[in-house]
């Protein structure tokens, strides 16, 4: 999935670095909308041909049948996201084994996450930490003035202040942002179109299995076009969606990096601490897919000598520190 060319940080202004990215963002979330729209009007016009018993006779027969498909499409996957979005931020820091921590216990962490909440505008966040010798932090909350920012211990002792100042601000970034609701509502959106895609064909196999002719109701033509578009759609939508999911997540790293900036005023505190995590070399115990996008560095990929840019959640470590130099200056 190629990535607009307006994303690129061609500017030391990191107000334009955070508007770039937010475009970049419409466009992709906006094709995935579309996409998911496509599959559920095409599959319900082919299953009206299937299984439907009015005629068809031209192309004006369908529209009623597509624009239910189309509009069903869209009240599941928001009925489906709300669900699952009412338990994620629990789900996810039992999942990363994240403890909250007193001020007592970690005070310059507590002191930097109360600073950047401050420069962020936000209510201060929970402060968790996972006992792991990794480098990497994560932040959750479905809104921003209910969110919790967890760093690993190999990170509180890997980096200076400055540095952790940097991460904290990105992962208030991601708070700020809406982020952490925003990713996991694209993900579960991106899976719903598979699943979508999965019984839509299994429906026409039936459909084709039990010998229902759509040319005894008229349509010939059309059935042949609709039929292959929605096989078309069904088989090429899931792989689309998942690169769509890929690209919003690193242009949401992206943006995350311009907004810590923002709150900083410090790029070198960024920099240097993503210069300390890439050269980490311990793997987070716990990390897995289905949360893998929502740390700093992916805790999976960056172990694996050959990622794949489209697939990554994440943009190359030495990419975000090349940009992160140019909005230095």
């Amino acid at each position: 999935m190629s990535v607009p060319s307006t994303v690129a940080a061609r500017s030391t202004d990191f107000l334009s670095a955070e508007r770039a990215n937010r475009r970049a963002t419409a466009i992709l979330v906006g094709l995935l909308l579309l996409l998911g729209i496509a599959l559920g009007a095409s599959l319900f016009a082919a299953l009206w041909l299937e299984f439907g018993d009015a005629p068809v006779t031209g192309w004006t027969d369908l529209v009623v049948p597509a624009g239910f498909g189309a509009l069903a499409f869209g009240g599941l996957g928001s009925l489906y996201s709300a669900l699952m979005l009412s338990i994620g931020d629990r789900m996810v820091l039992g999942l990363a084994d994240a403890n909250e921590v007193a001020p007592g216990e970690e005070p310059v962490l507590h002191n930097v996450v109360a600073e950047m909440a401050i420069a962020a505008g936000l209510p201060k966040p929970r402060v968790m930490v996972v006992e792991s010798p990794a480098l990497n932090a994560f932040a959750t909350g479905l809104r921003s003035d209910d969110g919790a920012i967890a760093v690993t211990r190999g990170l509180l002792q890997a980096l200076d202040r400055e540095e952790l100042q940097g991460v904290v601000a990105h992962e208030m970034g991601h708070i700020r942002n809406l982020d952490t609701l925003y990713l996991t509502a694209i993900a579960l959106f991106a899976g719903l179109i598979a699943l979508v895609a999965d019984v839509g064909v299994r429906a026409l196999r039936i459909g084709r299995g039990v010998g229902r002719d759509s040319d005894r109701k008229g349509g010939g033509a059309i059935a042949v076009v609709v039929f292959a578009l929605a096989l078309l759609l069904a088989v090429l939508a899931p792989m689309v969606a998942g690169f769509v999911r890929m690209a919003v997540s690193r242009q949401r790293e992206y943006l995350a990096d311009a907004t810590a900036v923002r709150f900083t005023r410090n790029p070198p505190g960024l920099i240097g601490a993503l210069e300390k995590i890439d050269r980490g070399t311990f793997p987070l115990p716990g990390a897995n897919r289905a949360m893998q996008h929502m740390y700093i560095v992916n805790p999976l990929d960056r172990f694996d000598p050959d990622p794949g840019a489209l697939w990554s959640t994440h943009p190359a470590t030495a990419d975000r520190i090349a940009r992160l130099r140019n909005l230095a200056g």
